[in-house]
């Protein structure tokens, strides 16, 4: 087995509390501090939402929150795409 995966198989899954818009969530992880990294890009993005929309619906502040964050996701990944097409012409 190649040592990256065995280090990865071999990592322990902690429980991990990360506070999005006002509520505990409590998950387990083999890598807490990225989990706490991307539970502050969700918790920033609902904030960023709900400063800017007509509502108070959390569900609603989730769902429009995760389409800024995919459409983001899909104009990065679209670059990066581009930029490998790029690479491989070469």
């Amino acid at each position: 087995m190649p040592e990256k995966a065995k280090q990865k198989k071999e990592k322990k899954q902690e429980r991990v509390v990360v506070e999005i818009f006002g509520q505990d969530y409590a998950l387990r992880t083999d890598e807490p501090e990225y989990l706490r990294q991307l539970a502050t890009v969700v918790d920033k993005q609902m904030k960023q939402t709900a400063r800017k929309a007509h509502t108070f619906d959390a569900t609603k502040i989730a769902v429009l929150g995760a389409l800024q964050i995919a459409d983001e996701y899909c104009k990065l990944r679209k670059d990066y795409d581009e930029l490998v097409e790029l690479l491989d012409e070469k």
